[in-house]
This record gives C-alpha cells, structure tokens and sequence, in this order.
C-alpha cells in the first residue's frame, strides 16, 4: 500500500492549474494527464467502474459488503490547482520534526515562514511539516485531498471485516475559477450523501460558505498625445483607480474576517487606451451578496455618466451560493462527519469557508455536500504547507465516516 504522503508528493508533479479563459472543460491539459493517471490507481487498487469521462470528471466506486441496505456515501475532491501563482516544478521541503521558528523556504529571494506572520505553525512544533520552497504553490489543495481519498479506499479494499454500504469517489476539474461542478452527473455518481475533502486545517468542518461572483470590468480610454491631451484624453488607467477608491476600502480580505464580506482585486492590467480589473466578490447573507453585486452596477453607471456612456463595460457572473440554505435540512450529514471526528481523536472545529467548494453548487444540485479538512495552511501561494499527521487523520476519518454510516 502507498502512505498518504508518497501519493500527495507523486501528484504534485502535474502542472494542473485551471485557466479562466479557456472555454474548454477541463481549462487545461494538464488535468486531462493526472485525471488519467488517476484512473490507472483506482483500477489497480480495485475501485469498479472507474473512467474518466470526455469533460476531465474521474468517477469509480467500492461496491456494498453488506447485506443490509446502506446509504451510499461519496467523496469528492478536486485535481486543479491555483491559477494565482506557478504549479509548476513543485519542488516540496519535508521539514521533520519542526522545531519551532522561522522556516526558510527560499532564502535568495527572502521567503520564510514566520510563525510571527503565520501563528498556526506553533501548533505542530514535534510535527513534520511540508512546505514549498518558495517559489510555487504546493498543491495540497487539492491532492491533500485526492491522496486521503484514495489512501482509505485502498484501506477498505484491503481490510474486508470494515463493513460499508456503497462508496463513490469524483475527483472533478476547474474547482479553482468555480466550475468543478458544472458538468457534474449525479446520477452517475450514486452517491445519497457525499463530502468534499477540501478543508483546510486538521478538524475543520463546513456547512457554510461564501456566496460568490466574478466581475470583469473592462474601461475604454483615448489616447492622445500627452502634449495635446486637454480635453481629449481619457486615461483608462486613471478611470480604473477611479473606480477602485468607489468601492468601500476596509471590505477587503486583508481586513475581513469569520462573516465579513468583501470586494477583492485580483488582477489590473491597462494602458491609456484599455483597462481591465477583475473583481471576486463575496458574503455570506444572500442580501448583502445581492447589495453587493448593485454597487457595483451603480458605480459603473456613475462613471459612464461621467466619462462619457461606453466607458465602462461590466460584466458580473455569478460563481456559486452558500450551502447553508440546504444544510440546514441535512445536518445528520454533518454530525456524522463530527462523530468521526471524535472517535478519531481530532477536535471538530466547525466554521464558515471563507471560500467555496464544490459541495456547495452539489449541495443545491441536490446531493448534500459539507466539507471536511485536508490538514493544509495558507493555500494558493507560495507559503502553503501541509503537516503529514494532518493528512493520516483525514484519512482516519474518512475511514470513521464509512464505518459509522454502515452502522446506521
């Protein structure tokens, strides 16, 4: 049997950032190429009716061991990574036994993990931890979660007294720009109750998350010779800063936390004569995601007002909505979850993602979907690491999971 660890360093060797502007599913080829690698594992540990299908969706299930009727339960994680910084020759650290103190994870270009910066890391001094070495993300998020996954699958299969009902396991592309659900087949998946395996540290457990959107804003300026600009020019760049000062300055993620929303640039690019600015926009309440979404139209309204109509041009997409509409209704799921938390000695901590998963749009497709914990810290840069007993304690209630739901 692989361990955890081996499986997490073996899949962070595929490139598998997501692309937002690709039209494609999966965005990228890069997770085409792990997807199937993915299917030649879970044939060769003995899943059935393993295949990836032509959109990148990986699917495969451990068929019953009892007689009794069993709720089916599934596990889902995702195979893209980040497309905010390099996937690409992830060259990991395996810091044994940390000590304490600042890790150096690239010294050159002065990147260090500083529990000053990033208290959390006093909590796994004696631990092993893995780190990136400061140049790429690590990619726990989400081959943490593919590695756990597989890792108890192969578990089960292998130790036959475990009674269960029966497991599905979906590892779904372009979670990251807010399609893994997309062209996800229920159906197919059989699954009554599922978890997405995409938390971040050791006993989290979500039921709640972001509603989410992503607004592109595109400003067409005129360009002129500075020299002969009065009156004439209109500087995109300068429309652009205009309509970020617009936006309230202390709602942002830098200053936001437990259930506080916020407005967050994630990317301007202009010249005189073209701008664009990319916006995600989040908030837990329904209302206040709608008020959001409305500032936003009434600034650009002003500033097209202003600068002359065809100056700004908006477009906002929703991405997905918080879960907790439909969890409410389904919290056994969720306590099943907690119970195995308990009885494998990790310490249910449940709180808000401040994000999302896959299992919030799964959840209002109609298969109840919270998230459990990976064991990772700091996702989506280049100070993301991961404790090794962190990912054999998600394994570990995985495991719970299946045993006590068999027991129901």
């Amino acid at each position: 049997m692989k361990g955890v660890v081996e499986r997490l360093l073996e899949y962070i060797k595929y490139d598998t950032r997501s692309d937002e502007d690709s039209n494609k599913c999966p965005s990228t080829e890069g997770q085409l190429l792990f997807g199937r690698m993915l299917v030649d594992e879970l044939k060769e540990i003995g899943l059935s009716g393993v295949e990836q299908d032509e959109n990148g969706y990986v699917m495969g299930y451990i068929p019953s061991n009892k007689a009794e009727e069993v709720d089916s339960v599934g596990f889902i994680a995702h195979i893209d990574t980040s497309p905010e910084i390099s996937g690409e020759n992830i060259n990991p650290k395996i810091i044994k036994n940390y000590e304490g103190g600042i890790v150096e994870l690239n010294k050159d270009e002065g990147i260090f993990l500083d529990p000053e910066i990033f208290p959390e890391l006093n909590e796994y001094i004696g631990k092993t931890i893995i780190t990136t070495d400061g140049k790429t993300l690590l990619g726990a998020d989400d081959k943490a979660g593919v590695a756990e996954i597989i890792t108890a699958c192969e578990y089960i299969i292998n130790h036959q007294e475990i009674k269960h009902g029966k497991i599905c396991i979906a590892f779904t592309p372009d979670e990251e720009i807010g399609r893994g659900p997309d062209k996800f087949n229920i159906s197919k998946f059989g699954a009554k109750i599922a978890y997405t395996v995409d938390g971040g540290a050791i006993g989290e457990l979500e039921c709640e998350n972001f509603n989410a959107a992503r607004l592109k804003i595109k400003i067409n300026g005129t360009n002129i010779h500075p020299g002969y600009a009065k009156g004439k020019m209109k500087n995109a760049i300068l429309v652009g800063n205009e309509f970020i000062s617009m936006l309230p300055q202390d709602e942002v993620p830098a200053l936001t936390e437990g259930y506080g929303g916020f407005y967050h640039v994630t990317d301007f690019i202009g010249s005189v004569e073209s701008a664009v600015i990319t916006y995600i926009v989040r908030d837990f309440d329904k209302d206040n995601f709608q008020n959001r979404k409305e500032k936003i139209n009434n600034i650009a309204k002003q500033l097209n007002k202003k600068h002359g109509e065809g100056t700004i041009d908006l477009e906002i997409k929703d991405q997905y909505y918080n879960m907790k509409d439909i969890m409410k209704d389904k919290m056994y799921v969720v306590e099943l979850a907690k119970k195995a938390m308990e009885e494998s000695n990790v310490k249910p901590k449940i709180v808000p993602i401040r994000g999302g998963t896959d299992g919030a749009t799964l959840s209002h497709m109609g298969l109840p979907t919270p998230n459990i914990f990976t064991g990772g810290h700091n996702f989506h840069g280049r100070y993301e690491y991961i404790p090794i007993y962190a990912m054999e304690k998600a394994v570990e209630v995985i495991i719970k999971i299946i045993e006590l739901l068999a027991k129901t």
